[in-house]
């Protein structure tokens, strides 16, 4: 078994908790729907990252209303890099699985599919 990374990224039109909250869960519940055997059981740590523009509320928060209480994880505060997208939330999930890199499904929402367009909607 491989620990494997699933990236993801999304924005929120503005820095109130359940704006913030919101727009992660949306994140992480597409996640789980283009990964479908990601269990909670199986993810090593989660990785958030909010631009500077973001500091009502801890992003993590929305996993553990998901249930994922077990699960490590952490915030942090991206480099605030000058022209960059802002109001951006991004995810790093460590999942232990024996899918091939390959087969992992990353996903960018919102403003945030300029980040990765090459990612956006493959299947």
């Amino acid at each position: 078994m491989s620990v494997r990374g699933i990236r993801g990224a999304t924005t929120c039109e503005e820095d109130v908790t359940g704006t913030v909250l919101q727009a992660t869960g949306e994140l992480l519940t597409a996640i789980k729907s283009v990964n479908p055997s990601l269990k909670a059981d199986d993810i090593a740590s989660i990785l958030f990252t909010v631009t500077p523009d973001i500091n009502s509320v801890y992003p993590a928060r929305a996993a553990r209303n998901m249930g994922w209480d077990q699960v490590p994880l952490m915030c942090a505060q991206e480099i605030p890099v000058q022209g960059s997208l802002k109001k951006c939330i991004r995810v790093l999930i460590h999942w232990n699985t024996d899918l091939n890199q390959n087969e992992i499904h990353h996903v960018y929402l919102r403003d945030a599919v300029i980040l990765r367009p090459d990612l956006v909607n493959r299947s």
